[in-house]
């Protein structure tokens, strides 16, 4: 072979051998899907199911029918899009494991919104079930969120969490756990508190400004923030911007129960933050509560049992 020749080879060899190691740092481009949205009564997202493979693109191309919709796949940042009547929105995004990962509308289009819902079945090597989702805290406790469950006692006026740290240094070290904070419900912690004799001189007052404190301490001013737009986006609708059930779709559907007051201090004293968390993530069953375990993180559930509780305690504004 002429040194001519055999230098072309090795060129044309050399370029392929350098494509191939280019390609093979980045994600086969799996089919395109046209994912099209219509409102919950004209049977919401369709297809409602999505094949896709892990470390492959999914390209989707968004569109609507009707109104403006949003589109989003839970827990996964950076997938939110608006999705136009008439036009086309591209979006392509990469499993980078198997699973079942849910896809919801984020703009409030019809009191059903909530019912826009759709799964992507990502394939891929066998991942042992549920591997980084842990049992919810509800389920370990054994705790029955379906029951009834009102305060033994309430407070006459809404606890002060700022007017409690006077008294902190006389709480006994057992109350200040997570565990203890998280499984136990406000009205529980105020009767524990009640009958310590380190504490037998504060008033009933006394007492629950150390329960607005206690539930405080477990949270920031900067997830309280985050907390509070998660609440507006997705919350507000149904249960009010300022909690009282009387959102702009509650009601909107007979059959359904009335969103809960969370500024009901009965009903809410007695839930304990665990049993919060396990219907934010497994939903109402049977009421107009959705399920919001695939959507919201697990970091984005307890934060919003946190914002809850700030319905019933006053926080000081700035911590």
């Amino acid at each position: 072979m002429k040194a001519e020749t055999f230098a072309r080879v090795l060129i044309v060899v050399s370029f392929l051998a350098l494509s191939a190691a280019i390609l093979a740092g980045y994600p086969a481009r799996s089919d395109r899907v046209v994912l099209t949205g219509n409102m919950p009564e004209k049977g919401g997202w369709q297809p409602g199911v999505l094949k896709a493979r892990a470390g492959e693109l999914l390209e989707l191309h968004l569109t609507s029918n009707d109104v403006v919709h949003g589109f989003a796949i839970g827990q996964m940042a950076g997938t939110e899009v608006e999705v136009l009547p008439g036009k086309f929105t591209e979006l392509t995004v990469t499993f980078s494991e198997p699973g079942t990962y849910t896809y919801f509308c984020t703009r409030w289009c019809g009191p059903n919104h909530w019912r826009m819902r759709g799964t992507i079945e990502v394939e891929g090597e066998d991942k042992p079930e549920d591997q980084d989702r842990p049992t919810p805290l509800y389920l370990r406790l054994g705790i029955d969120i379906d029951a009834q469950h009102p305060a033994q006692i309430t407070p006459g006026g809404s606890p002060s969490a700022e007017e409690g740290m006077d008294f902190l240094k006389y709480v006994p070290e057992q109350y200040l756990t997570e565990k203890v904070m998280l499984s136990t419900s406000p009205a529980e912690l105020f009767l524990l508190l009640r009958g310590e004799s380190a504490l037998s001189s504060l008033s009933d007052v006394n007492i629950w400004d150390l329960v607005a404190l206690l539930y405080w301490s477990n949270t920031s001013g900067e997830e309280l923030a985050s907390a509070g737009q998660l609440y507006a986006d997705n919350c507000a609708a149904c249960h009010g911007v300022n909690g009282q059930g009387d959102g702009v779709f509650a009601g909107a559907d007979a059959q359904q129960e009335t969103p809960t007051d969370f500024t009901d201090s009965e009903q809410m004293l007695g839930a304990s933050s665990a049993l919060l968390q396990g219907k934010i993530i497994r939903g109402g069953m049977g009421t107009g509560m959705p399920y919001w375990g695939p959507i919201f993180t697990e970091e984005q559930t307890w934060s919003l049992v946190n914002y809850l509780w700030s319905m019933q305690f006053d926080y000081p504004v700035d911590k």
